[in-house]
């Protein structure tokens, strides 16, 4: 299945589940709670507020080898929106990719979107637990505090 075919289907839309894609083009489907999507809009705010210009994009979809992947929370700067406007599922990952994490997501699982996601171009992977505590990553590996935030 193509990832055109997963946003055009009326059968598929409005579920309260996260939609993604794996390698094979089957679909992938993660019940998200009212929480999760809290903790998107608090990440998305707390970015927006450091920026200041850019784009938050809410469930964004990264086209990757693995299959099309959906960040909870991007930013992608001003720049890469006149680059790739709002292509659906972007062939490169915005500067920020942030995955809220589950109770059902396992850490295999995070360290592959990390890997996915900064291998498409992010600069920076952003994992928030439930108890809104967030850990950052850049191609470097794990890192103390998010760099694109302090850039202005």
């Amino acid at each position: 299945m193509e990832w055109t075919e997963v946003i055009d289907n009326p059968l598929l839309q409005d579920l309260p589940f996260k939609i993604e894609l794996n390698k094979w083009g089957k679909i992938l489907m993660t019940p998200a709670s009212n929480n999760h999507g809290n903790l998107q809009f608090k990440i998305g705010d707390i970015i927006h507020r450091a920026k200041h210009n850019g784009e938050i994009i809410m469930e964004c979809s990264v086209n990757t080898p693995m299959g099309v992947k959906v960040a909870d929370v991007a930013w992608a700067s001003d720049e890469f929106i006149v680059q790739y406007g709002f292509s659906t599922p972007y062939e490169v990952a915005p500067e920020i990719c942030v995955e809220v994490i589950s109770p059902s997501n396992s850490k295999k699982e995070m360290d592959e979107k990390i890997r996915l996601y900064l291998n498409q171009g992010a600069k920076e992977v952003w994992l928030c637990n439930q108890e809104m505590e967030i850990s950052y990553y850049s191609p470097a590996g794990r890192i103390e505090r998010s760099r694109e935030i302090e850039k202005r």
